[in-house]
């Protein structure tokens, strides 16, 4: 289970900072120019000013990053450096078992879905102009958590890549809402993940909602909060209706619940991990 730390530093010392793979957390430096910037596994990472001086900045932690310590390195006019331990997840095993035609496909198909995955890696990296608190505003859709971020999945007994997203399994036709605004940046029907939908969000932060029915919204588009994207759907390759939520911050594929727990003004926000999971 993701949680999102939050912690305060005075630098007289240097802080010492926990996280989860997977985890988006929240560190703050007081006493720091509010022109310095933030560093932590070989990338900047957005800051904002915080009332009385100093800096609040936001880390992602890969789902895959290695346990382990890492610097984080705040430098304006002074440098600081605060230490980062990252600690193996606990994530669920998921075996399915599905038709043949849905885990083997042709040289045709491995094109497509070689240029589907190319068009959603270049959304990751598109500039978005705005800058957003690094949090979301609740769920997507209510339903059931049908596999949880982070699960290592397996298709017919064979191991495939480990869930990069959550799964919300929910009747057809259900709305699908945004929960943070920003521009689509991609609005697209593909061969796995069916009719899905990409926001840039601003500071590197970046959402997908796959397998929709259909859309509500047109690419190069600006929403907002809680705007409608579509409704939940049951296309591309998927067992039964229900929408892929992933998230992307800067380079890393994160957790989207550890973007809810903490945040006040989410509908979630004091009970994050209450959702009905499957077994």
């Amino acid at each position: 289970m993701a949680v999102f730390l939050m912690l305060y530093a005075n630098h007289a010392d240097a802080a010492s900072w926990h996280a989860v793979q997977g985890d988006v957390i929240e560190v703050t430096l007081t006493g720091i120019d509010d022109t310095a910037t933030l560093t932590c596994f070989g990338q900047q990472w957005p800051v904002k000013p915080i009332a009385g001086g100093g800096l609040r900045g936001w880390i992602g932690v890969d789902l895959k990053k290695k346990a382990g310590h890492y610097p984080i390195v705040w430098q304006g006019k002074k440098k600081y450096t605060d230490d980062l331990l990252v600690q193996a997840g606990s994530f669920r095993i998921s075996r399915i078992t599905v038709k043949k035609s849905m885990s083997q496909f042709d040289a045709k198909a491995v094109k497509r879905i070689h240029h589907d995955q190319k068009m959603l890696r270049q959304t990751y990296s598109m500039n978005v102009d705005a800058s957003p608190e690094i949090k979301m505003n609740g769920l997507p859709v209510q339903g059931i958590v049908s596999t949880p971020f982070g699960a290592q999945r397996y298709v017919n007994g064979k191991a495939k890549s480990p869930h990069s997203g959550v799964d919300i399994a929910a009747a057809k036709g259900t709305p699908l809402l945004a929960p943070l605004g920003g521009k689509i940046l991609l609005r697209e029907a593909m061969f796995l993940n069916g009719n899905t939908v990409v926001i840039g969000h601003g500071n590197g932060l970046v959402s997908v909602y796959c397998h929709m029915n259909n859309f509500a919204v047109k690419q190069g588009e600006w929403i907002k909060t809680g705007q409608k994207l579509g409704t939940v759907g049951q296309t591309g390759r998927s067992t039964g209706p229900h929408v892929h939520w992933g998230v992307h911050f800067g380079t890393a594929r994160v957790n989207p619940m550890s973007l809810l727990k903490g945040n006040a003004e989410s509908p979630m926000a004091d009970r994050p991990y209450k959702l009905k999971q499957s077994r």
